[in-house]
């Protein structure tokens, strides 16, 4: 008799830990949002409950969204617009200097005259 009590009283005990435990995961990215100072914790910590009535599918993204965000930087496309402009400033350098040095390779091929131009073969080694 003692031990359907003690047995029963496993059970309730599991119960309630799975329980808490599935409400303090269901809460993760929310702590994350707060941990950040994310802009939309709030709205992170709704969808956190309206996850745990759908059964955590919306949990995943509750993450990615949480996670997104960082103070320092805040979504991170500030860094990197800044990139792309800078590649595409020092793509624009190249591409001149290219240009410029075909130019000055064509005229100097234009300013040397083809029966000047010295050919080396095998024999003159």
């Amino acid at each position: 008799m003692t031990l359907d009590y003690v047995a029963l009283a496993i059970l309730a005990a599991v119960i309630l830990i799975l329980f808490y435990g599935i409400i303090v995961i269901h809460d993760i990215p929310y702590e994350i949002a707060k941990e950040r100072n994310h802009p939309h914790q709030d709205a992170i910590h709704y969808a956190g409950w309206v996850s745990l009535f759908t059964l955590h599918v919306l949990w995943p993204f509750l993450w990615i969204w949480a996670t997104l965000w960082r103070e320092d930087r805040g979504w991170g496309m500030h860094k990197i617009s800044e990139e792309q402009h800078d590649m595409q400033a020092q793509m624009t350098h190249l591409t001149l200097q290219v240009d410029r040095l075909t130019s000055e390779l064509n005229a100097i091929k234009n300013a040397v005259p083809d029966s000047a131009a010295v050919v080396v073969t095998k024999e003159d080694k």
